[in-house]
Protein backbone atom coordinates (compact mmCIF):
# COMPACT_ATOMS: atom_id res chain seq x y z
CA UNK A 1 0.00 0.00 0.00
CA UNK A 2 1.82 3.08 -1.28
CA UNK A 3 0.48 6.17 0.49
CA UNK A 4 3.38 8.41 -0.49
CA UNK A 5 1.20 10.56 -2.74
CA UNK A 6 -1.69 10.89 -0.32
CA UNK A 7 -0.38 13.84 1.69
CA UNK A 8 -0.06 16.03 -1.39
CA UNK A 9 -3.36 14.79 -2.82
CA UNK A 10 -5.40 15.83 0.23
CA UNK A 11 -3.39 18.96 1.06
CA UNK A 12 -5.88 21.25 -0.67
CA UNK A 13 -8.91 19.70 1.07
CA UNK A 14 -8.10 21.26 4.45
CA UNK A 15 -9.31 18.20 6.36
CA UNK A 16 -9.23 18.32 10.13
CA UNK A 17 -7.67 14.86 10.24
CA UNK A 18 -6.94 11.74 8.22
CA UNK A 19 -5.69 8.56 9.92
CA UNK A 20 -5.08 5.18 8.34
CA UNK A 21 -4.14 2.01 10.16
CA UNK A 22 -3.28 -1.38 8.70
CA UNK A 23 -3.01 -4.51 10.80
CA UNK A 24 -3.46 -2.24 13.83
CA UNK A 25 -0.39 -0.16 12.89
CA UNK A 26 -0.78 3.53 12.11
CA UNK A 27 0.57 3.97 8.57
CA UNK A 28 -0.68 7.49 7.77
CA UNK A 29 -1.45 10.43 10.04
CA UNK A 30 -2.45 13.94 9.03
CA UNK A 31 -3.82 16.76 11.17
CA UNK A 32 -4.60 20.32 10.19
CA UNK A 33 -2.84 21.44 13.37
CA UNK A 34 -1.76 19.99 16.70
CA UNK A 35 -5.11 20.83 18.30
CA UNK A 36 -6.89 18.46 15.93
CA UNK A 37 -4.84 15.56 17.29
CA UNK A 38 -5.61 16.19 20.96
CA UNK A 39 -8.98 17.98 21.07
CA UNK A 40 -12.30 16.19 21.02
CA UNK A 41 -14.71 17.23 18.27
CA UNK A 42 -18.22 16.37 17.11
CA UNK A 43 -18.51 13.08 15.28
CA UNK A 44 -22.18 13.78 14.50
CA UNK A 45 -23.98 10.70 13.17
CA UNK A 46 -20.98 8.44 13.73
CA UNK A 47 -22.59 8.44 17.18
CA UNK A 48 -25.16 6.04 15.73
CA UNK A 49 -22.53 3.35 15.19
CA UNK A 50 -21.18 3.79 18.72
CA UNK A 51 -24.72 3.38 20.05
CA UNK A 52 -25.09 0.24 17.95
CA UNK A 53 -21.98 -1.19 19.60
CA UNK A 54 -23.41 -0.47 23.05
CA UNK A 55 -26.66 -2.18 22.13
CA UNK A 56 -24.71 -5.22 20.91
CA UNK A 57 -22.92 -5.38 24.23
CA UNK A 58 -26.24 -5.13 26.06
CA UNK A 59 -27.58 -8.03 23.98
CA UNK A 60 -24.48 -10.08 24.77
CA UNK A 61 -25.07 -9.49 28.47
CA UNK A 62 -28.77 -10.37 28.07
CA UNK A 63 -29.77 -6.93 29.26
CA UNK A 64 -31.61 -6.53 25.97
CA UNK A 65 -33.77 -9.19 24.30
CA UNK A 66 -33.45 -10.41 20.72
CA UNK A 67 -33.82 -7.96 17.86
CA UNK A 68 -37.27 -9.30 16.90
CA UNK A 69 -38.66 -7.95 20.20
CA UNK A 70 -41.43 -5.35 19.68
CA UNK A 71 -40.48 -1.91 20.99
CA UNK A 72 -43.86 -1.78 22.75
CA UNK A 73 -42.00 -3.80 25.39
CA UNK A 74 -40.21 -0.54 26.23
CA UNK A 75 -42.91 1.91 25.19
CA UNK A 76 -46.14 0.22 26.35
CA UNK A 77 -48.28 3.10 25.08
CA UNK A 78 -47.74 1.70 21.59
CA UNK A 79 -49.61 -1.47 22.50
CA UNK A 80 -52.84 0.49 22.54
CA UNK A 81 -52.14 2.55 19.43
CA UNK A 82 -55.07 2.62 16.98
CA UNK A 83 -52.68 1.87 14.10
CA UNK A 84 -51.75 -1.81 14.57
CA UNK A 85 -48.52 -1.33 12.63
CA UNK A 86 -46.95 0.39 15.66
CA UNK A 87 -47.15 -2.94 17.50
CA UNK A 88 -45.08 -4.53 14.72
CA UNK A 89 -42.06 -2.23 15.14
CA UNK A 90 -39.12 -4.20 16.54
CA UNK A 91 -35.63 -3.43 17.80
CA UNK A 92 -34.32 -4.58 14.41
CA UNK A 93 -36.49 -2.01 12.66
CA UNK A 94 -35.01 0.72 14.82
CA UNK A 95 -31.44 -0.48 14.26
CA UNK A 96 -31.89 -0.60 10.49
CA UNK A 97 -33.92 2.65 10.27
CA UNK A 98 -36.87 0.74 8.81
CA UNK A 99 -39.44 1.49 11.53
CA UNK A 100 -41.69 3.22 9.00
CA UNK A 101 -42.07 6.62 10.65
CA UNK A 102 -42.92 9.52 8.38
CA UNK A 103 -39.73 11.54 8.70
CA UNK A 104 -37.59 13.99 6.78
CA UNK A 105 -34.31 14.36 8.64
CA UNK A 106 -33.58 17.95 7.63
CA UNK A 107 -36.94 19.37 6.66
CA UNK A 108 -40.69 19.26 7.13
CA UNK A 109 -42.66 18.94 10.31
CA UNK A 110 -41.24 15.51 11.16
CA UNK A 111 -37.54 16.20 11.38
CA UNK A 112 -34.43 16.11 13.49
CA UNK A 113 -34.35 19.92 14.04
CA UNK A 114 -38.00 19.99 15.18
CA UNK A 115 -37.35 17.07 17.52
CA UNK A 116 -34.50 18.96 19.18
CA UNK A 117 -36.81 21.92 19.82
CA UNK A 118 -39.47 19.76 21.46
CA UNK A 119 -39.69 19.30 25.26
CA UNK A 120 -39.65 15.48 25.03
CA UNK A 121 -37.69 14.00 22.11
CA UNK A 122 -38.75 10.40 22.66
CA UNK A 123 -42.42 11.30 22.77
CA UNK A 124 -42.00 13.49 19.70
CA UNK A 125 -40.75 10.48 17.73
CA UNK A 126 -43.41 8.11 19.02
CA UNK A 127 -46.09 10.65 18.08
CA UNK A 128 -45.09 10.63 14.41
CA UNK A 129 -47.35 8.84 11.92
CA UNK A 130 -46.18 5.85 9.94
CA UNK A 131 -45.74 6.29 6.20
CA UNK A 132 -44.55 2.73 5.57
CA UNK A 133 -45.05 -0.68 7.08
CA UNK A 134 -42.18 -1.57 9.45
CA UNK A 135 -39.35 -3.22 7.53
CA UNK A 136 -40.36 -2.02 4.08
CA UNK A 137 -38.11 0.99 3.60
CA UNK A 138 -35.02 2.60 5.12
CA UNK A 139 -35.69 6.23 6.11
CA UNK A 140 -32.82 8.13 7.70
CA UNK A 141 -34.07 9.13 11.12
CA UNK A 142 -32.07 10.36 14.14
CA UNK A 143 -35.26 10.23 16.17
CA UNK A 144 -35.25 6.44 15.92
CA UNK A 145 -31.72 6.49 17.34
CA UNK A 146 -33.04 8.49 20.30
CA UNK A 147 -35.56 5.73 20.94
CA UNK A 148 -32.69 3.22 21.02
CA UNK A 149 -30.75 5.36 23.49
CA UNK A 150 -33.83 5.51 25.72
CA UNK A 151 -34.21 1.73 25.44
CA UNK A 152 -30.57 1.27 26.49
CA UNK A 153 -31.24 3.37 29.60
CA UNK A 154 -34.24 1.19 30.48
CA UNK A 155 -32.34 -2.04 29.87
CA UNK A 156 -29.10 -1.13 31.65
CA UNK A 157 -30.41 1.07 34.46
CA UNK A 158 -27.77 3.71 33.70
CA UNK A 159 -27.07 6.43 31.16
CA UNK A 160 -25.65 5.56 27.77
CA UNK A 161 -22.47 7.46 28.63
CA UNK A 162 -21.92 5.55 31.86
CA UNK A 163 -22.66 2.27 30.09
CA UNK A 164 -20.09 3.23 27.46
CA UNK A 165 -17.48 4.11 30.07
CA UNK A 166 -17.81 0.71 31.71
CA UNK A 167 -18.09 -1.48 28.65
CA UNK A 168 -16.60 0.29 25.63
CA UNK A 169 -14.68 3.47 26.37
CA UNK A 170 -12.90 1.96 29.35
CA UNK A 171 -11.58 -1.15 27.58
CA UNK A 172 -10.54 0.92 24.52
CA UNK A 173 -8.79 3.53 26.66
CA UNK A 174 -11.09 6.36 25.56
CA UNK A 175 -10.84 8.91 28.35
CA UNK A 176 -11.73 12.22 26.70
CA UNK A 177 -15.23 12.62 25.33
CA UNK A 178 -18.40 14.68 25.55
CA UNK A 179 -21.93 13.48 24.91
CA UNK A 180 -24.95 15.72 24.58
CA UNK A 181 -28.32 14.94 26.19
CA UNK A 182 -31.99 15.56 25.53
CA UNK A 183 -34.27 17.44 28.00
CA UNK A 184 -34.88 14.20 29.93
CA UNK A 185 -31.14 13.59 30.31
CA UNK A 186 -31.04 10.78 27.74
CA UNK A 187 -27.81 10.92 25.75
CA UNK A 188 -28.31 11.63 22.07
CA UNK A 189 -28.43 8.41 20.09
CA UNK A 190 -28.10 9.82 16.60
CA UNK A 191 -25.49 12.54 17.09
CA UNK A 192 -23.88 14.59 19.85
CA UNK A 193 -20.83 12.50 20.76
CA UNK A 194 -17.42 14.22 20.72
CA UNK A 195 -14.22 12.15 20.34
CA UNK A 196 -10.60 12.50 19.27
CA UNK A 197 -9.64 11.11 15.84
CA UNK A 198 -7.33 8.57 17.46
CA UNK A 199 -10.23 7.23 19.54
CA UNK A 200 -12.42 7.00 16.45
CA UNK A 201 -9.63 4.85 14.98
CA UNK A 202 -9.71 2.55 18.01
CA UNK A 203 -13.44 2.10 17.56
CA UNK A 204 -12.95 1.16 13.93
CA UNK A 205 -10.19 -1.28 14.85
CA UNK A 206 -12.53 -2.95 17.34
CA UNK A 207 -14.92 -3.80 14.52
CA UNK A 208 -12.13 -4.70 12.13
CA UNK A 209 -11.19 -7.34 14.71
CA UNK A 210 -14.81 -8.48 15.00
CA UNK A 211 -15.32 -7.19 18.51
CA UNK A 212 -11.88 -8.05 19.90
CA UNK A 213 -9.54 -5.53 21.53
CA UNK A 214 -6.11 -6.57 22.79
CA UNK A 215 -7.10 -10.24 22.99
CA UNK A 216 -10.30 -9.40 24.88
CA UNK A 217 -13.69 -10.05 23.27
CA UNK A 218 -15.50 -6.78 24.01
CA UNK A 219 -18.49 -7.57 21.80
CA UNK A 220 -19.33 -11.09 20.69
CA UNK A 221 -18.00 -11.96 17.25
CA UNK A 222 -21.52 -12.94 16.19
CA UNK A 223 -23.03 -9.52 16.88
CA UNK A 224 -19.96 -7.52 15.85
CA UNK A 225 -20.16 -9.16 12.43
CA UNK A 226 -23.93 -9.18 12.11
CA UNK A 227 -24.32 -5.51 13.02
CA UNK A 228 -22.21 -4.29 10.07
CA UNK A 229 -23.75 -6.56 7.43
CA UNK A 230 -25.80 -4.95 4.63
CA UNK A 231 -29.44 -5.25 5.65
CA UNK A 232 -31.37 -2.98 3.31
CA UNK A 233 -30.46 -0.92 0.26
CA UNK A 234 -30.57 2.85 0.61
CA UNK A 235 -32.18 5.31 -1.76
CA UNK A 236 -30.45 7.91 -3.93
CA UNK A 237 -28.61 10.18 -3.55
CA UNK A 238 -27.12 7.92 -0.88
CA UNK A 239 -25.45 4.76 -2.09
CA UNK A 240 -24.90 1.26 -0.78
CA UNK A 241 -26.59 -0.51 2.08
CA UNK A 242 -27.52 0.04 5.70
CA UNK A 243 -26.93 -2.31 8.62
CA UNK A 244 -27.42 -1.83 12.34
CA UNK A 245 -26.65 1.91 12.37
CA UNK A 246 -23.69 1.25 10.05
CA UNK A 247 -23.37 1.91 6.31
CA UNK A 248 -21.91 -0.62 3.85
CA UNK A 249 -20.65 -0.31 0.28
CA UNK A 250 -18.17 -1.67 -2.27
CA UNK A 251 -15.29 -0.07 -4.13
CA UNK A 252 -14.84 -1.54 -7.59
CA UNK A 253 -11.34 -0.33 -8.37
CA UNK A 254 -12.13 2.29 -10.98
CA UNK A 255 -9.25 4.70 -11.57
CA UNK A 256 -9.67 7.71 -13.81
CA UNK A 257 -11.09 6.73 -17.19
CA UNK A 258 -9.93 3.14 -16.94
CA UNK A 259 -12.25 0.19 -16.74
CA UNK A 260 -13.04 -1.37 -13.37
CA UNK A 261 -10.08 -3.31 -12.04
CA UNK A 262 -11.71 -6.13 -10.12
CA UNK A 263 -8.45 -7.18 -8.48
CA UNK A 264 -8.48 -3.79 -6.75
CA UNK A 265 -12.06 -4.00 -5.51
CA UNK A 266 -13.12 -4.42 -1.89
CA UNK A 267 -16.15 -4.27 0.37
CA UNK A 268 -16.22 -1.95 3.36
CA UNK A 269 -18.51 -0.71 6.10
CA UNK A 270 -18.41 2.66 7.74
CA UNK A 271 -19.76 5.11 10.29
CA UNK A 272 -20.80 8.39 8.74
CA UNK A 273 -21.38 11.79 10.33
CA UNK A 274 -22.60 15.07 8.87
CA UNK A 275 -19.89 17.45 7.74
CA UNK A 276 -17.22 14.91 6.83
CA UNK A 277 -16.84 12.57 9.84
CA UNK A 278 -16.10 8.98 8.81
CA UNK A 279 -14.77 5.70 10.13
CA UNK A 280 -14.17 3.32 7.20
CA UNK A 281 -13.37 -0.34 7.89
CA UNK A 282 -12.03 -2.54 5.08
CA UNK A 283 -11.78 -6.11 6.45
CA UNK A 284 -10.08 -7.69 3.42
CA UNK A 285 -7.24 -5.14 3.67
CA UNK A 286 -7.14 -5.12 7.50
CA UNK A 287 -7.44 -1.36 7.22
CA UNK A 288 -9.28 1.42 9.06
CA UNK A 289 -9.54 4.98 7.73
CA UNK A 290 -10.71 7.92 9.85
CA UNK A 291 -11.62 11.26 8.28
CA UNK A 292 -12.81 14.34 10.15
CA UNK A 293 -13.65 17.85 9.02
CA UNK A 294 -15.06 21.01 10.56
CA UNK A 295 -15.32 23.38 7.61
CA UNK A 296 -18.60 24.95 6.62
CA UNK A 297 -20.42 23.07 3.88
CA UNK A 298 -19.57 25.61 1.18
CA UNK A 299 -15.87 25.26 2.02
CA UNK A 300 -15.81 21.46 2.02
CA UNK A 301 -14.71 19.20 -0.81
CA UNK A 302 -17.99 18.31 -2.54
CA UNK A 303 -17.04 14.72 -3.39
CA UNK A 304 -16.30 11.53 -1.49
CA UNK A 305 -12.78 11.93 -0.08
CA UNK A 306 -12.44 8.24 0.75
CA UNK A 307 -13.50 6.91 -2.64
CA UNK A 308 -11.71 9.55 -4.71
CA UNK A 309 -8.39 9.90 -2.88
CA UNK A 310 -7.83 6.97 -0.54
CA UNK A 311 -9.61 3.90 -1.92
CA UNK A 312 -7.61 3.91 -5.20
CA UNK A 313 -4.37 3.73 -3.19
CA UNK A 314 -5.69 1.00 -0.93
CA UNK A 315 -6.96 -0.95 -3.90
CA UNK A 316 -3.46 -1.11 -5.36
CA UNK A 317 -2.02 -2.60 -2.20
Amino acid sequence: MDLSTLASAISTLDLRSCLISRQDTLVFEHYRDHHAATDIAKINSCTKSVLSALLCFAMDQRLLPQTDTPISTFFPQLAAHPDPRYREITLLHLLTLTAGFEWTEFGGRNSFPRMTRSPDWVQFVLDQPLSNAPGDKMEYNSGVSQLLSAILVQASGMSAARFAELNLFGPLGIESYKWEQDPQGIHTGGFGLWLRPSDMLKFGQLFLRQGTWKDRQIISKELAVQSVQPHISVEAPRRGWYGWHWWADSYMGKEGDQEYVLSSSFDYFYARGFGGQYIHVIPSLETVVVLTDDKRKKSQFPGDVFRQFIAPLLGRS
